[in-house]
């Protein structure tokens, strides 16, 4: 959570001298508190205070960031690449590397119109925070 921090606030102000410039954090579903808080969501029982927390922090910084951002042009995103097969999880994901960066690839270049403040997975679908 801390290298997200750094990096934002050290590239901070090349984003402002930016026409249009775009924030897109790379996080997971399984940050998310409002499908997590659901019993019948399949992981529901293995929420707990690892990977699954330090989601949701980055939720909450990158929350930080558009109230932060409100009053200019930049574009905060969330995006989730769904289960890749990464060394993370001994490559038994279910989606390749190359599927998993489709959506983190498609929101980065919307351009100045596109939304802010989305949280979406490889599929263009929304994902509650």
């Amino acid at each position: 959570m801390f290298g997200v921090l750094a990096v934002y606030q050290a590239m901070l102000p090349l984003l402002r001298l930016s026409s249009d410039a775009r924030i897109v954090n790379v996080s997971s579903g399984v940050g998310s508190l409002t499908t997590n808080a659901n019993p019948a969501f399949p992981y529901h029982k293995f929420y707990g205070p690892i990977d699954p927390a330090s989601k949701a922090a980055l939720h909450a910084i990158t929350l930080a960031m558009m109230i932060e951002l409100e009053s200019t042009e930049i574009k905060v995103n969330l995006v989730s690449p769904g289960f890749t097969k990464t060394n993370l999880n001994g490559y038994e994901g279910t989606e390749s590397v190359e599927d998993g960066s489709r959506e983190v690839v498609r929101v980065a270049l919307l351009g100045p119109d596109g939304p802010t403040g989305t949280f979406t997975r490889w599929e263009k679908a929304d994902i509650p925070w």
